[in-house]
């Protein structure tokens, strides 16, 4: 077994375009391991710990890997997106890549001995996998509308970058107790939804001085929680401190180590309470670790107004879309956003499950040059926004979008349903997701949600309780699970109802849980009874968290009770013995997970 050599915890960018510092080095050094573990001289677990570190995570299908691959703050240029495309053409069997919830691009069913060299096409153009996996600091996500929401109070994406780097190559990294997750936002807003994370930010003045309002100890799986406030108001020069002391505790604590369940900060937090884990954080900052942070070398200052094409005012203000087809005005409706800046408009590119497949990745990349500056942000809803578009550019970039199948409406609606991969690639799952996420959509195509209260809801669902899906704070969350029926084994799901993302500044909702499962292939019956009894037995104005607080779980679970019964193993119920596309019966099959390893 090697180990590697110790690195700085951080060194100046070499190169402005990247935000994160590529070393040829190691990917040489991940080949000979991969090489070396080939030949017998690893023992498969403590290769798994290093290849986790590299991104590289195992999938249920043996030999098969999933790479993750880290867009710090959700950003890609276009040259980047070229890259991504390429590799899901020449590398990846499914000829796609997946975008995820925490911003990350993922491809699946990977063979081992590929990786390196897709570590070096990726490194290229400045995209990494290091830390994406493992007991690190992961991805750190942001808000699709920084610098442009007419809300912000001020840009987070420099500060946001500057973490990433600092915390990448840290001495801490893989070796906490669990990984990390962090976000930051702007503003009150809160387009990032810091609450549900191991750190949050969110930009706040006070004084006249930039900071941040920190929180700490959110997640969603076992115990959903959100992030009480750690401090409401920190001075930007000293947020990297804080946290690294934060994590400097969260690494000593061997209560945590005991249970990797329970081995987030989350429940360090909800042991020992805020205000000790503050008192903690005060002492710790006191030790001889504590050394000056040349913030400034750690930035990421790009200016992306440079790049986009100068904006037309009086062409803007004379743009007419009265004579625009009704498909080109519900896609302006729902997917196009207004920049504070004014003529520039930020467009959301609404992929389906998050996917974008080999022969979408180039095209996009010269939508984006085009019209987008170059650049693209991933959102938490796994979809792509191009900002910096101008007014009289819409009609164009949706017809280009069109011809792509990529021009689908209803950005951040009902119809937006997120999902994980589940059972199609994750060993921790246990129903098909992504064939559930078809199955809803389908369903909804033909479902009339033009009452607005109904069109704001949001349906997420993951395979597994882990909540990759977010499903906690979805108006309706699914989450894999399975019941017994006559003939066997069914594929089925529970059900989260009234949870909410939307509420700000670090606050979120979470769902309740309705003690009762349902066949998988009844959800899209479920959620039609949901939506009806919804519309009609709803108070004037009652937003669907508020529904469901005032009916009570057991009305809830009552309604699911009728859905239980699927019959027989026979020809005419055998469909509910099969999850969504798929065409044998379901059996269990849950192997152990990578993520705490």
């Amino acid at each position: 077994m090697t180990t590697e050599t110790q690195k700085p915890r951080w060194t100046p960018n070499p190169d402005g375009q990247r935000v994160l510092e590529i070393r040829p080095d190691e990917i040489e050094d991940f080949e000979r391991e991969v090489e070396r573990f080939r030949n017998g001289e690893w023992e498969e677990a403590q290769f798994m710990a290093y290849r986790l570190k590299q991104g590289v995570y195992g999938q249920r299908q043996a030999d098969q890997q999933m790479m993750r691959v880290k867009a710090p703050f959700g950003g890609l240029t276009a040259d980047q997106l070229e890259v991504l495309g390429k590799v899901a053409a020449e590398y990846a069997p499914l000829k796609k890549g997946h975008l995820t919830t925490r911003e990350n691009v993922q491809f699946h069913h990977i063979f081992l001995d590929d990786t390196p060299e897709i570590m070096r096409i990726l490194g290229d153009v400045g995209l990494s996998t290091r830390e994406a996996c493992g007991n690190t600091v992961r991805n750190v996500t942001g808000s699709p509308a920084a610098g442009v929401a007419a809300d912000e109070v001020f840009d987070a994406t420099p500060y946001a970058a500057a973490y990433a780097r600092y915390f990448l190559r840290h001495e801490l990294s893989g070796i906490m107790p669990r990984k990390i997750k962090t976000a930051f936002s702007g503003g009150p807003s809160d387009d990032a939804v810091v609450g549900i994370h191991d750190v949050g930010f969110i930009s706040k003045m006070k004084d006249g001085k930039r900071g941040f309002k920190m929180v700490m100890g959110g997640g969603l799986a076992i115990l959903p929680k959100e992030a009480p406030v750690l401090y409401e108001w920190i001075s930007i020069d000293n947020y990297l401190h804080a946290a690294e002391a934060a994590l400097r505790i969260f690494n000593r604590s061997e209560e945590e180590r005991k249970n990797r369940m329970k081995a987030r900060v989350k429940f360090l937090i909800d042991r020992i309470g805020i205000d000790e884990f503050r008192n903690q954080i005060e002492e710790e900052l006191k030790g001889d670790w504590v050394e000056p942070i040349d913030l400034d070398a750690l930035l990421w200052t790009e200016d992306e107004s440079v790049d986009a094409a100068p904006a037309d005012l009086k062409a803007a203000a004379e743009v007419s879309f009265d004579d625009a087809s009704d498909e080109f005005k519900e896609w302006h409706r729902t997917n196009v956003v207004p920049q504070k800046q004014n003529g520039y408009n930020m467009v959301h590119i609404v992929l389906q499950r998050g996917d974008l497949f080999a022969h979408q990745w180039s095209p996009v990349a010269e939508i984006v040059r085009e019209f987008a500056g170059g650049r693209v942000r991933i959102d938490i809803q796994q979809n792509m926004v191009m900002r910096w578009v101008r007014t009289e550019s819409l009609m164009e970039v949706w017809e280009r979008l069109t011809e792509l199948e990529l021009a689908r409406s209803g950005a951040h609606t009902i119809t937006d349903v997120v999902t994980c991969p589940g059972t199609d690639s994750c060993k921790l799952g246990i129903t098909s997701s992504m064939g559930l996420n078809k199955a809803l959509t389908d369903f909804l195509e033909t479902y009339d949600t033009s009452d607005p209260l109904v069109n704001q809801m949001h349906i997420k669902a993951s395979g597994c309780p882990n909540s990759c899906g977010q499903h906690h704070i979805a108006d309706i969350g699914f989450h894999g699970a399975v019941i017994k029926g006559k003939g066997g084994q069914v594929p089925a799901y529970e059900l989260f109802l009234g949870g909410d993302y939307q509420i700000g500044n670090g606050k979120v909702q979470m769902g309740t849980r309705i003690k009762a499962r349902v066949p998988a292939k009844k959800a899209p019956e479920v959620l039609k009874g949901l939506l009806d009894n919804y519309q009609a037995d709803r108070e004037e104005g009652e937003k669907f968290p508020a529904y469901v607080q005032r009916m009570g779980t057991g009305y809830f679970e009552e309604y699911l009770a009728d859905f239980r019964d699927v019959g027989p193993l026979d020809r005419d119920h055998i469909q509910n013995y099969m999850d969504w596309d798929k065409t044998i019966l379901y059996v269990l099959e849950r192997g152990e997970g990578e993520c705490a390893v």
